[in-house]
């Protein structure tokens, strides 16, 4: 059996050995490299990221398990979906999620902490926090002060208007 490659290429691999982890825990930062954050925002569909770091808080909890808080701190561009115009704009992100060995995940509960798997007593903390900028950049981003156009601004009145003079019989009903 050939083992299939990963979704996608790893940009920002950060593996820490768990045989380096201390028994009162570890704090750890990790920064992206200029070519990182740009292989990133390929991968998160935005403009560019300039600048992304994580503050890691790593205690082990037993039996393989490791609490890890993070706080991510990113700066990136983002395209404005009123305007379509790109703008720049920043994120810091506080999560908690839990390394797990591989094959001990738990789906019991889906408002317990996320469980990330790891194999060969490795964890990637580059990937993680890649996984949760993912996780929280908003879908629909907009500029700050940003305006949808109107009729006054000589656009359209509605989602429809553009139609209706397209009608044969004057727009009647």
């Amino acid at each position: 059996m050939t083992a299939q490659p990963p979704p996608h290429p790893i940009e920002f691999c950060r593996p820490l050995r768990l045989s380096e982890l201390p028994a009162q825990g570890l704090e750890r930062l990790v920064r992206a490299t200029p070519e990182e954050c740009a292989a990133l925002a390929l991968r998160m569909h935005v403009p560019a990221i300039a600048a992304l770091t994580c503050r890691w808080r790593l205690v082990a909890e037993g039996a393989g398990r490791i609490h890890a808080e993070g706080d991510l701190v990113v700066a990136l561009t983002r395209e404005c979906v009123v305007s379509l115009e790109p703008f720049e704009t920043g994120q810091r992100i506080q999560f908690a999620v839990r390394f797990v060995p591989e094959g001990t995940e738990s789906d019991e509960d889906p408002d317990s902490i996320d469980e990330l798997p790891y194999g060969d007593g490795v964890i990637d903390l580059g990937e993680a926090a890649a996984e949760q900028l993912g996780l929280d950049l908003d879908p629909y981003p907009r500029q700050p002060g940003a305006v949808a156009p109107t009729a006054a601004q000589g656009g359209p009145a509605g989602p429809f208007a553009a139609l209706s003079g397209r009608r044969g019989d004057g727009g009647q009903g």
